[in-house]
């Protein structure tokens, strides 16, 4: 049971992501309502049916001061789709500074991108330009609502009319 189900704030914009157990139990426990399930497969126990979530929305309003994605290893493979930035191999992923740490290059969004191991020796503590070696895509920042749709793998269908929502600015 692998599956994903996507998490709605009380006013029906998207939280996170969480398994389909902590969902149902979520729900179970009337601290969420179900917002759409799936039409293939149910959860079963010996005695009872019960409907498999897909979307859930919470039914107390949960604050979030800063809802980014945050910069981790991962995060950049995951937004890279697992590619060298460079030659597109799939194999040996490290990450590499576009503009090199020992030329005042941050670890950020923008200055991180994927790259194998090959690539990154190659390119040294030169910039992608210098050393000849084009980005296939220049690195950046995704949203919240981005990283969801597009880097959590597989979306549900159900899900798509709460990320394509915009999102709210707080104005307090």
């Amino acid at each position: 049971m692998g599956r994903k189900v996507l998490v709605l704030n009380q006013d029906y914009s998207a939280l996170t992501i969480c398994s389909v157990a902590k969902a149902f139990l979520l729900v179970y426990l009337k601290k969420a309502d179900l917002v759409s399930e799936s039409q293939t497969e149910n959860l079963r126990s010996i005695s009872q049916s019960f409907p498999m979530p897909t979307v859930i929305r919470l039914h107390k309003y949960v604050y979030l001061p800063y809802r980014g994605v945050m910069l981790t290893r991962q995060n950049i493979f995951r937004r890279d789709g697992h590619r060298c930035q460079y030659c597109g191999t799939s194999d040996d992923l490290t990450l590499d500074h576009v503009l090199p740490k020992s030329r005042s290059g941050k670890s950020s969004w923008d200055n991180l991108t994927t790259a194998c191991k090959r690539c990154n020796s190659r390119k040294g503590d030169f910039t992608p330009e210098e050393a000849g070696m084009p980005l296939r895509q220049r690195p950046f920042k995704p949203s919240f609502i981005m990283f969801i749709r597009d880097f959590s793998g597989m979306i549900d269908e159900t899900w798509l009319p709460f990320l394509t929502r915009k999102e709210k600015k707080v104005t307090d």
